[in-house]
């Protein structure tokens, strides 16, 4: 598959950009402003842009609780994130959900939860939905490596082999779940791909911190999903940098060591994705600076509209819950 080089520098741009934005999250986090626990994708960048640009806008995705880097990935709005995390109405669940429940229906991105696992049935259910409406989109459930060992993976995953559903599974094994690595979860040996195949997916691996890698692979499964073999696997290798939950590191605390997160911070995937494009298309370092100075742009736009809007009134908290109280027209956000 060859790779032009406006996508290429396109990947490059939604890369730094997540990392950027969360870095962002990160520094703005002890203010107390952010009501809300945060779970950062810093180190995690290039799974998550390889997936949702080999995506279409009519596609569905449903994530995790880490889920920032999926919504923007998908095309979701900056400022409407931002805006959830300060707990604001203008926020894209108006102030309801928080870092942990995302939602854009505009760009497919169906939600994101708390819950392990727990998007991994409605994600299937839409490829259901899917099927029966005859469509060409899928459905891209992206889960961790903890995710795997919930009944519901098994179930809802040998549902869609039976049915054939047009649905990808991302899943990101950043060899932790919480504070537990997979050593401690899951039998000396076992490979997620290999467990995932047995139930009767299509499966595929890729290096996770390799950009061009990740995003070939991933344009491979959408492309074998779409053309209605049933669901896909695809299993990325990758490490979150920061704590489980907060903006903070906590290499300190035991469950894993400061070199084995250095080993991984090494082969950081935006530094090295960007030596990899000045050396390929003999490009100067200007034009890294300009996608930097526009991104922090958006951010400061991003984060200063956040900060003026208001909170939600108290009605707000039983909208849309049932027939007589419908939900408000979303709120559009200023370019």
């Amino acid at each position: 598959m060859k790779i032009d080089q406006q996508t290429q520098l396109n990947l490059f741009y939604q890369m730094l950009r997540i990392r950027m934005v969360e870095e962002a999250i990160a520094d703005a986090y002890p203010e107390q402003k952010m009501r809300t626990p945060v779970h950062l994708s810093i180190g995690q960048e290039a799974a998550a842009v390889a997936s949702g640009l080999a995506l279409e806008k009519t596609d569905y995705a449903m994530s995790t609780h880490r889920g920032h880097a999926h919504y923007l990935a998908k095309g979701g709005d900056l400022k409407a994130m931002i805006a959830e995390i300060y707990g604001k109405v203008t926020g894209c669940c108006r102030g309801r959900g928080g870092s942990m429940h995302l939602i854009d229906e505009s760009v497919g991105f169906m939600g994101t939860t708390a819950i392990v696992g727990n998007t991994i049935p409605v994600g299937v259910g839409l490829g259901l939905s899917i099927q029966l409406d005859s469509s060409d989109r899928i459905s891209c459930i992206y889960v961790g490596d903890a995710a795997t060992e919930e009944g519901v993976f098994y179930e809802a995953l040998n549902f869609a082999a039976v049915k054939k559903l047009p649905v990808l599974f991302v899943c990101e094994n950043n060899l932790y779940s919480v504070y537990s690595p997979l050593s401690k979860r899951q039998p000396k040996g076992r490979k997620i791909h290999e467990l995932a195949k047995a139930i009767g997916a299509h499966v595929m691996t890729a290096d996770g911190y390799n950009m061009l890698e990740s995003y070939e692979t991933m344009c491979k499964a959408v492309d074998k999903v779409r053309a209605g073999v049933g669901p896909c696997f695809v299993e990325l290798s990758t490490y979150r940098w920061r704590e489980h939950c907060g903006p903070a590191f906590d290499n300190d605390i035991g469950y894993r060591s400061v070199e084995e997160y250095e080993a991984w911070a090494s082969k950081d995937p935006v530094a090295q994705f960007k030596k990899d494009l000045q050396k390929t298309f003999s490009l100067k370092e200007e034009v890294f600076a300009d996608m930097q100075n526009k991104i922090q742009v958006e951010i400061k736009k991003a984060f200063a509209f956040a900060e003026a809007s208001d909170f939600p009134d108290a009605i707000e908290a039983t909208t849309g819950e049932y027939v007589s109280s419908p939900v408000k027209e979303s709120v559009q956000c200023e370019s």
